[in-house]
């Protein structure tokens, strides 16, 4: 039972070990001696050799993100940051992303009137955001505007159609 139990939990374990020693490369444990007759074998350890050039960080953490597939999530919260370069200054004080499912950015509106005004300017939001922002995969944009109160619910609510022309 109690093998059962760490061969379910080592087995994904084990596989996220795999993996990062194939991304990374694991170092197999030598002797001294190996070590020194592998050097001599291999010229690629000489100081200044090919592919012994200095990189940068960026160069690095920019490698590490395509190899493990984030470069998506990265540029679609890099999009939801830079919202008031994208549309404009005067546009994002009247509205603000809310986030992005399966490829269609949620943008709240402060009423009504801001959300059709967007609505006209979708084409070119969609054109903007494929030209700066190509991995983060948005397809569509939806525009919502502020949420009308319900009456349906609460501790005084009948049931019945809600407030209507009682003038009659």
């Amino acid at each position: 039972m109690a093998e059962e139990t760490q061969s379910g939990a080592g087995s994904e374990a084990s596989a996220v070990y795999l993996r990062f020693k194939q991304l990374f490369g694991g170092q197999v444990h030598r002797s001294i001696r190996a070590r020194r007759r592998g050097r001599e074998d291999d010229a690629s350890t000489v100081p200044y050799g090919v592919g012994r050039d200095p990189r940068g960080l960026g160069n690095i953490v920019e490698a590490l993100t395509t190899e493990l597939g984030w470069n998506s999530p990265l540029a679609q919260s890099e999009l939801l940051s830079s919202w008031a370069e994208l549309a404009g200054e005067e546009t994002a004080r009247h509205s603000s992303p809310a986030g992005i499912t399966e490829g269609v950015l949620v943008v709240l509106c402060e009423s009504t009137a801001w959300a059709t005004q967007l609505r006209i300017m979708r084409t070119e939001l969609l054109k903007h955001i494929a030209t700066r922002f190509p991995e983060a995969g948005i397809q569509s944009i939806r525009f919502q505007g502020p949420d009308a109160p319900s009456w349906k619910r609460g501790p005084r609510s009948i049931p019945g159609r809600g407030p209507r022309d009682t003038y009659g």
